[in-house]
């Protein structure tokens, strides 16, 4: 991927109205179990990312057919959940850590051998943490220092198991469920918080019984899947960058259109109505699986708080640009718990922090988390997003509170997770400028 760069010069105002993309999670979801089920499966609302791509390549790798009427569309013929043929070279995840983990389970009772691997960032993220429950239902898959490549070995029947995750985490889980479809038994999991739910929902509407009472879910394997009509709701990941724009310089408003509202994924919404924005959730009407509305955001005073240790698994992709929200108000935010954060596309809370200090923000980065001491403007300068798309993100909206512009290095991943962001920013009001290494004074990385 060709390196480019941001230049964002300072917005005094945003507004508007615009259609967030397709949720990346679900779109994942929907050609995995897609893939695996019988009959011919339908999808509106595909976001067609970097990553939801390599993510369908992947699937036609392993034999699965999948058209595209539209760019926002897929109709994936499922092969069943013994109907992959072994891909002939290893299956490249790109940026994709959702993607390669729940590859891990889906792939570890096929019949043949697999290898996953990825872009620079995603070889450097940890996979032990789902291989590890995945060795004890059976499957025999290897890690290079915990990292990747993963090499998994073919031909192992699985075993169901009873799993109490020591962490919250969405991919785990899944990766646990996906495996346990090929388990005999019942395969349990068991979760310290809740955390985002999408593939216990994909699976009810692939046909599949999934049982939940609290905190456990069950799920009995070898079911067949069959074929599902599915509607994705636009990503409340990518929306959370216009909702913290909103509410810092929206004061006519901003409408965000068919947002999802997985309450699994509204930690955003939470945590920015408890610092005093203006939020108004307009419910879309019927009964879906997957809950949508439209969101419109205007201008508040926001105040500092200390984040609920039990919102932090249901905001924790939104961290980075909520970081922009606590700079810009007043008092002191305060995160504790978010150790997950040091293990994403970057070390969150470690860039975060330089990009920061870049602005003139004054905090204390905390092992688990951050203390943010808001409420200034925003100096300019040039912040290094080392390649992490939430965060080079982040700092674009960062601009509506700076009084000079801001250089953000290294965005091509931007479109690992959403395509078209920087036209939507320039919708709304943002003066954010795309180019090349070269174009900027004194970079030629």
């Amino acid at each position: 991927m060709s390196r480019v760069n941001y230049r964002v010069e300072p917005s005094a105002e945003v507004g508007g109205d615009v259609v967030v993309p397709g949720d990346k999670s679900i779109s994942h979801r929907a050609l995995l179990l897609g893939g695996i089920a019988e009959g011919v499966s339908r999808a509106s609302g595909f976001l067609a990312s970097e990553d939801c791509l390599a993510t369908l390549r992947a699937m036609s790798a392993l034999g699965v057919s999948i058209d595209r009427p539209s760019p926002t569309e897929i109709v994936v013929h499922g092969v069943g959940r013994s109907g992959f043929t072994p891909p002939v070279e290893a299956l490249d995840m790109g940026n994709a850590g959702t993607a390669m983990r729940l590859f891990m389970g889906l792939l570890s009772a096929q019949a043949f051998d697999s290898t996953l691997v990825g872009d620079r960032s995603l070889m450097r993220r940890p996979m032990e943490r789902v291989a590890a429950p995945l060795r004890s239902m059976g499957a025999q898959i290897a890690t290079t220092a915990g990292r990747p490549p993963v090499v998994i070995r073919g031909g192992h029947e699985l075993k169901s198991i009873d799993f109490a995750m020591p962490l919250a985490s969405a991919q785990v889980k899944s990766a646990v469920l996906l495996a346990g479809l090929y388990a005999a038994g019942t395969t349990r999991v068991r979760e310290p918080a809740p955390s985002r739910d999408h593939t216990e929902h994909m699976l009810r509407a692939f046909g599949v019984a999934v049982e939940q009472r609290g905190t456990l879910i069950e799920l009995v394997g070898r079911q067949t899947l069959r074929a599902a009509q599915l509607v994705i709701p636009g990503d409340i990941s990518s929306a959370a960058f216009f909702l913290v724009a909103g509410a810092l310089a929206a004061p006519q408003g901003l409408c965000l259109r068919n947002v999802g509202i997985n309450p699994t994924r509204t930690g955003i919404l939470t945590l920015l109505r408890a610092m005093g924005a203006d939020l108004v959730v307009t419910e879309h009407p019927g009964p879906t699986s997957e809950p949508a509305a439209d969101i419109t955001v205007r201008a508040s005073r926001l105040r500092g708080i200390d984040v609920p240790r039990d919102v932090v698994p249901l905001a924790i992709d939104e961290f980075p640009v909520f970081f922009i929200a606590a700079a810009c108000a007043e008092g002191t935010t305060t995160l504790r718990g978010a150790e997950e954060l040091r293990v994403k596309e970057s070390d969150r809370l470690a860039v975060m922090s330089v990009g920061l200090n870049t602005v003139g923000v004054e905090h204390e980065l905390l092992p688990d988390g951050i203390r943010i001491v808001g409420g200034r403007r925003l100096r300019g300068g040039r912040v290094d997003s080392h390649g992490d798309h939430r965060i080079a993100m982040a700092f674009a909206i960062a601009s509506l509170a700076a009084d000079e512009p801001i250089e953000i290095l290294d965005t091509a991943n931007v479109a690992t997770s959403f395509p078209g962001f920087e036209r939507m920013a320039q919708a709304v009001g943002l003066r954010l400028e795309v180019r090349p290494p070269d174009a900027q004074s004194g970079d030629s990385r």
